[in-house]
């Protein structure tokens, strides 16, 4: 009897344990390479190719048969590279300003486009002649003039 409870407190041990395991998130190459830089060519890992980008994926590959989620790796990648090998950029100083420089040029072309759009639409349903041409403003023939420029045209005339 006491080798059934032995046996089944171990069945139950293990199976538990299988379970744990089964809920840990475990990770593959591909997901890490696509969030890791090659620290040597500076591209993405998943299209680098170069002697160290190998010892990069031998590396994280190394991690994942150890079972170590994406997160761990991530950590121990920076600890072993640096944060440069990183694809994203950090929280803090420059990192935030790789994030919010390109949406205020968004929003600044928003905004341009916002107040020059009507004036260009006003100025084009006016019509031709609301734009005032600066060669000929001004401009008109005297008398003596005309008369020439029609004998001109008259002579071209077929």
């Amino acid at each position: 009897m006491r080798r059934l409870v032995v046996i089944v407190a171990l069945a139950l041990l293990t199976g538990l344990s299988g379970t744990a395991a089964a809920a840990t998130p475990r990770t593959s190459l591909d997901a890490v390479q696509r969030d890791v830089m090659c620290v040597s060519c500076g591209v993405p890992l998943n299209t680098a190719e170069s002697p160290q980008a190998d010892r990069e994926r031998a590396f994280i590959a190394d991690l994942v048969g150890r079972g170590l989620t994406k997160q761990q790796i991530l950590d121990r990648l920076v600890d072993e590279y640096g944060p440069n090998v990183l694809a994203m950029p950090k929280g803090d100083g420059f990192g935030k300003a790789a994030y919010l420089v390109p949406i205020a040029a968004v929003l600044a072309a928003i905004a341009l486009l916002a107040v020059v759009l009507p004036r260009w639409r006003r100025r084009r349903a006016a019509g031709p002649g609301a734009v005032a041409d600066p060669l000929t403003e001004g401009a008109e023939l005297s008398d003596d003039d005309a008369r020439r420029l029609d004998a001109d045209l008259a002579r071209y005339e077929v």
